[in-house]
């Protein structure tokens, strides 16, 4: 007598075989943008942190200016009393906006190192991978943010020691560590676009110099609005680096600031530049 047939052997419910093969056949699901961007953020900040330790030479040569600023222009006006800080000492009233100063130097010439990066076939193999294009904006970006975040300490440093009464109060100062990353932020990622724009490091150079000194006396950071022309004072609205001063000296030395204000245009900045700077990497790497 003939054996009775075997049973099928039952699907799992989902479709699946029961024996663990469809791990082996079905690839396995890439993790979704939002779960890359932290962990490339915080490489491309270590990657920058790793510069700075082993070359610190940066951080020497870049403290000079902020130094002079404070030492000649901002004792010299101090004895002159000619620029009216609402009874502040002017080498107080400097101090913040010297600071935003010092990091936007860094941070507006960030698009050389994306230019040089796509001249060395590093920035391709960046594409190729699953991370999306605005996580890798963004981790250089708050890389930028963090170099820019160490030479303000630097500054602070100096001002302290120049005898600058600032305050030393830890979320006050958390508050200055936010600011000027914001504003980091949007100063890199505005070099990164107009890398993708002008394609060329001579030309970055060319921009980057033409519109650093205009950003820079078209704000607060030297004088207060109300002293400014008419046409002057509409463009230092329109200026982050403005918001910027503003947060720093309220925080730092307790002056009247719209912090409210302050940090959410630097927010607002901050994701624009993003998007711009993201849109534009596919044509700088072509």
């Amino acid at each position: 007598m003939s054996e009775a047939p075997a049973a099928p052997r039952t699907a799992s419910a989902d479709g699946t075989p029961e024996d663990g093969t469809a791990l082996l056949l079905t690839p396995p699901v890439p993790r979704a943008g939002w779960r890359v961007l932290p962990a490339r953020v915080a490489a491309m900040c270590a990657v920058e942190l790793q510069k700075l330790r082993h070359d610190r030479t940066e951080l020497y040569t870049r403290a000079v200016q902020p130094a002079l600023w404070l030492l000649i222009f901002g004792q010299t006006f101090t004895r002159i009393r000619a620029i009216p800080t609402g009874g502040v000492p002017y080498i107080d009233y400097l101090a913040p906006g010297i600071i935003a100063q010092s990091a936007m130097f860094i941070a507006i010439f960030y698009g050389i190192q994306i230019i040089w990066e796509r001249d060395a076939g590093i920035l391709n193999k960046l594409l190729v991978t699953p991370t999306p294009r605005s996580a890798l904006i963004t981790g250089k970006a708050f890389a930028a943010g963090v170099k820019s975040l160490v030479q303000a300490v630097v500054v602070i440093v100096i001002a302290a020691l120049l005898g600058v009464a600032l305050t030393w109060n830890p979320l006050r100062l958390l508050g200055v560590a936010l600011a000027v990353v914001l504003a980091s932020v949007f100063f890199s990622c505005l070099s990164m676009t107009i890398a993708g724009i002008v394609l060329s490091r001579d030309r970055l150079m060319g921009f980057g110099q033409a519109i650093t000194m205009p950003l820079f006396f078209g704000s607060n950071a030297l004088y207060p609005v109300s002293v400014m022309p008419g046409w002057l004072q509409a463009v230092s609205k329109v200026n982050p680096l403005s918001y910027q001063v503003d947060a720093l000296r309220g925080l730092l030395l307790g002056t009247p600031a719209h912090l409210a204000a302050d940090f959410g245009v630097l927010a607002v900045a901050a994701a624009a530049g993003i998007t711009a700077a993201s849109a534009l990497l596919g044509r700088l790497a072509r």
